[in-house]
């Protein structure tokens, strides 16, 4: 092997650690983002059940109405 062969074999080395590097950082970036999109979809469903409770309610008649509490005095007053 001559000095031409030599580099080219330590140039292919360094840029296949490049590349596997490179590959292990998508790895872990995507492990990030499937771990955010996770909690993401966790929030959603939790704010849509609240949302269909408050729906709920509302439809019940529970909720405030006009002069309900939220136009009430506060006590202070």
């Amino acid at each position: 092997m001559n000095q031409t062969d030599a580099d080219l074999a330590v140039a292919q080395e360094k840029r296949l650690m490049d590349l596997e590097v490179k590959a292990a950082y998508a790895d872990d970036l995507l492990d990030q983002l499937n771990r955010t999109v996770f909690r993401q979809q966790q929030q959603i469903e939790s704010l849509a059940r609240e949302l269909l409770a408050l729906r709920q309610q509302l439809a019940a008649g529970s909720a405030p109405g006009p002069g309900g509490g939220a136009d009430e005095r506060p006590p202070h007053y």
